[in-house]
């Protein structure tokens, strides 16, 4: 990576004694002339648009004559002069459908005009000109670092919303901005039940992804071969999410034998070994920002042993009773709760448990929830209130995990030896519809004979 010629962002960074860029009249004069004329082409109008603009009317209408300000978020250092990848705040994405190409640093502002309603504006700081020594100097915005960026009249062609420079956005004592939490709970609300144009972006996501879990499948042999096989998985699913969508939804778990036990395993240093099972939880993100969230759990060698299969049967076993009590109207924690009925009944049944006596001791193989919410976030709508989520209701266009495991600790000696050391989750991604749901990742194999197909299918 090059050097940058001078401060980036909100962090102070003086590479001063670093810059080789000349600083003269006469070499600003001539790097900025003899460039041929370049058109600026107006884009169509995003598909995202009228969606976002519904969702702002949406949450204005909550909070009538009150100034909203949205704000995009800064980039954040990762070391001197170098950035993390840029990612917009989900609420700001979701307001106004502006996702992966998002600047840095923009504001979106509902200004009260009248009634309920409000008149947004799109603030950013737009693309340096090559008249300025910005257009070679400045690695934030300068296009000899960036490449092109769009222009105020572009963004505002892309998202039917109106633009001005972020020079001109003066916030106001007033403001009510996402650090109020009543109003980042709203904005987190808003999202909690999915428009068609979110529902089909999701859909999408989960297709990338399982083309991912399928090369992933392709490359266990290469895997198997490297004393740090789970980075092969990790490196091959990743692949796949840069192809196919902007990144990663997060860091891809890629947990091997007993790795899998470790529910965010992400530290991928592992073997991949022949016998064991590989827990890949694992999610593309779009450019629309929408990801997926899928787990499978696969024998590595292409077959369960006796007691991987019995574990695996009993995982798949809560997660269809979980889905089959998915439907408008009940409580979204009933599906966790449901879920967890047959973990407890399993482990009892192989007498893993203490006596009953109300104490929830299967807890001990299963620590997480079974369900979250999902979308521009992994865990999605995280600030809405409890009786919105765990304890709301479902409804029509909601969008969630369903997610149940086992995981038997390799040291655990609460358990048979043999069951030592495997961990095991399924989860798929679920919407809910009018008479019930439906498994957005169902074309994923689930049941364990389709597993063991599906892997030596890939294997060859």
């Amino acid at each position: 990576m090059t050097e940058s010629a001078q401060s980036t962002h909100e962090v102070e960074i003086d590479n001063s004694n670093r810059s080789t860029t000349p600083d003269t009249d006469v070499f600003t004069s001539y790097i900025s002339a003899h460039w041929a004329d370049r058109p600026e082409i107006m884009p169509e109008l995003v598909a995202a648009a009228p969606f976002a603009a519904q969702r702002r009317a949406a949450l204005g209408a909550q909070f009538p004559g009150v100034r909203l300000v949205i704000a995009a978020g800064s980039m954040k250092q990762r070391s001197n002069d170098t950035f993390y990848e840029y990612r917009a705040h989900s609420a700001f994405a979701h307001l106004t459908g502006w996702g992966s190409d998002s600047e840095p640093g923009a504001v979106l502002v509902l200004d009260p005009a009248g009634d309920a309603a409000h008149e947004a504006t799109l603030y950013f700081r737009e693309r340096a000109g090559r008249d300025s020594n910005e257009f070679f100097a400045n690695p934030e915005i300068g296009e000899f670092w960036i490449g092109a960026r769009p222009s105020l009249a572009q963004t505002a062609a892309a998202l039917g919303i109106r633009t001005a420079p972020l020079a001109d956005f003066v916030a106001g004592d007033s403001d009510l901005t996402l650090d109020d939490a009543d109003f980042a709970r709203a904005a987190s609300e808003l999202r909690l039940v999915k428009d068609s144009y979110e529902i089909a972006e999701m859909q999408a996501a989960v297709d990338a992804t399982a083309t991912g879990f399928n090369e992933v499948l392709a490359a266990l042999p290469q895997a198997s071969a490297h004393p740090r096989g789970e980075r092969i998985v990790e490196g091959v699913f990743n692949q796949r999410a840069r192809l196919d969508g902007n990144t990663v939804g997060y860091e891809t778990i890629a947990a091997s034998g007993p790795h899998a036990c470790t529910l965010h395993w992400i530290t991928n240093n592992g073997p991949v070994n022949e016998g064991d099972l590989l827990l890949l939880d694992a999610g593309i993100e779009l450019d629309s920002l929408y990801t997926a969230d899928i787990t499978r759990t696969v024998p590595i060698s292409g077959t369960f042993t006796e007691v991987q299969r019995r574990v695996y049967e009993a995982v798949l076993e809560a997660a269809d009773a979980a889905r089959a009590i998915v439907r408008p109207g009940i409580r979204f924690g009933d599906v966790h709760d449901t879920a967890m009925a047959v973990i407890e009944r399993k482990t009892r049944e192989w007498g893993f448990l203490p006596e009953d006596d109300g104490t929830a001791y299967y807890r001990r193989y299963m620590v997480h929830g079974t369900s979250h919410h999902l979308g521009m976030d992994v865990h999605d709508c995280a600030q809405a209130r409890r009786d919105m989520y765990l304890d709301g209701k479902l409804e029509e266009g909601m969008v969630f995990t369903i997610e149940p495991g086992l995981y038997f600790q390799p040291d655990d000696l609460t358990v048979p030896a043999e069951y030592r050391g495997i961990g095991v989750r399924i989860e798929d991604d679920i919407v809910v519809i009018a008479d019930g749901c439906v498994n957005l990742s169902a074309n994923i194999p689930r049941a364990a004979d389709d597993v063991e197909a599906w892997v030596q299918q890939a294997r060859g």
